[in-house]
């Protein structure tokens, strides 16, 4: 399926992040194909989106993550952080950023990369295939002084949202793998199983 280069979602409800989400990442993606990079800062309540998702990911044990609280990707070190990440991978960066007041408490799925800073007037370079973010206060005037007067209470609630929308695209898909390997496991254990019991009673005709 073809996707718009220029699609894009925003929504507060998780299903439809969910059906964004499949829209934008390729099908025969698992998540060995997939870098997750978190941008912010734990210095700024509003920023600290992108490392919140980052390390409740860890949390959850996905090992493929750059950028959470302990260790964030932020605007200092994220030139550096991208020139290490394999060229072969499909990654998904998270981000925070700033809107309209109707739009606070949003999540956007949005197919492209994303423009890190850009709502705070700085220069960074373009990071990931696809991006998620999620619009934490208003913008337009005094964006640092906003970021850092946003409420932990509505970031943590929009990181555990997008969190609980990358587990069910991945968890979905290696659910199929599972219980492929699965069937596999029981069909050779029935072989093996046939097997024995052949052996068994050839033994004790003999």
């Amino acid at each position: 399926m073809t996707i718009n280069k220029d699609y894009s979602v925003k929504s507060m409800d998780l299903q439809e992040i969910i059906s964004g989400l499949k829209k934008v990442i390729p099908s025969d993606k698992t998540i060995d194909d997939v870098i997750f990079v978190c941008i912010g800062t734990d210095r700024s309540t509003g920023d600290s989106l992108g490392p919140y998702v980052g390390t409740k990911l860890k949390e959850k044990g996905y090992n493929n993550v750059y950028g959470t609280l302990i260790d964030p990707v932020h605007a200092v070190n994220l030139e550096d952080t991208l020139a290490i990440l394999p060229k072969d991978k499909f990654i998904i960066a998270f981000d925070a950023c700033l809107g309209q007041s109707t739009s606070v408490g949003y999540i956007q799925v949005v197919n492209g990369p994303l423009r890190p800073g850009a709502g705070v007037n700085k220069q960074l370079p373009p990071v990931g295939d696809i991006h998620m973010t999620g619009i934490v206060n208003v913008g337009g005037f005094m964006e640092y002084f906003v970021l850092q007067n946003t409420r932990l209470s509505l970031v943590m609630q929009l990181g555990d949202k997008i969190v609980s929308a990358v587990e069910s695209i991945f968890a979905q898909k290696e659910v199929k793998i599972v219980k492929s390997n699965t069937r596999v496991n029981q069909f050779n254990h029935q072989r093996a199983t046939i097997f024995v019991t052949k052996r068994k009673i050839s033994r004790h005709i003999s």
